[in-house]
């Protein structure tokens, strides 16, 4: 009677006289090739603060006038112990904090062209870094980030023309890509109910407002 010899991995034992060489060894399977993360040709800011950090990307492309116009405050070093002093909360996770220079006139550059969102195609979603305004054209070193849509700040053409041209919008120029967390710490800080920002903003202005250490680019990777 003939001997039989297993073969590895499960093959079925076969005569060894009807062998007329060695079976290959089972090759492991290949490596699935893993595609390289995309990295963002956008500028990205991080914005150190007292209560931690975020990073912003900054539409350069899209909008390239308001972009530019925050990156020569961030260059600049103009935002380097601004705060957030003013928090819209309309809901739970629904509003927006505003930071900037607040009219100091040591910090504050020269107003901007509006570029509307009907121009750059951004929109005001949850974590929309944005310019803050009066009359279109007047927008400096002032801005906003969206808690939640607000599709209220984009420009809208159907709405009437006014004398404060509301239908143009804000200029949406780029958006929290890292520490939203941070953002929304931000945002449900307490209120104080009667303090104002130059007469202004009463029931929407911190108790303590959160301070930005540093505003710095980051290396492109």
């Amino acid at each position: 009677m003939l001997r039989m010899i297993p073969l590895t991995l499960g093959l079925l034992a076969a005569p060894v006289m009807a062998q007329t060489s060695p079976a290959p060894a089972p090759q492991p399977a290949p490596t699935p090739a893993v595609a390289p993360t995309p990295v963002s040709a956008l500028p990205r800011v991080q914005i150190t603060t007292t209560v931690g950090s975020f990073t912003v990307e900054v539409e350069t492309a899209k909008a390239p006038v308001t972009a530019a116009n925050f990156l020569r405050y961030v260059d600049q070093k103009k935002l380097d112990g601004i705060t957030f002093y003013r928090t819209c909360k309309v809901a739970d996770k629904f509003g927006f904090v505003q930071f900037g220079t607040n009219g100091d006139p040591k910090r504050t550059l020269p107003p901007i062209k509006h570029e509307p969102t009907t121009i750059t195609g951004l929109k005001h979603l949850n974590g929309t870094l944005s310019t803050a305004r009066l009359a279109p054209g007047s927008a400096r070193g002032d801005f906003t980030i969206s808690v939640g849509d607000q599709p209220s700040f984009d420009a809208d053409a159907t709405k009437p023309d006014d004398a404060t041209k509301t239908n143009l919008g804000y200029a949406a120029f780029g958006r929290v890509v890292d520490g939203m967390d941070v953002v929304l710490k931000i945002f449900d800080a307490p209120i104080d109910p009667n303090a104002t920002v130059r007469g202004s903003f009463k029931g929407e202005v911190p108790a303590a407002p959160v301070k930005v250490l540093s505003a710095r680019r980051l290396p492109k990777v």
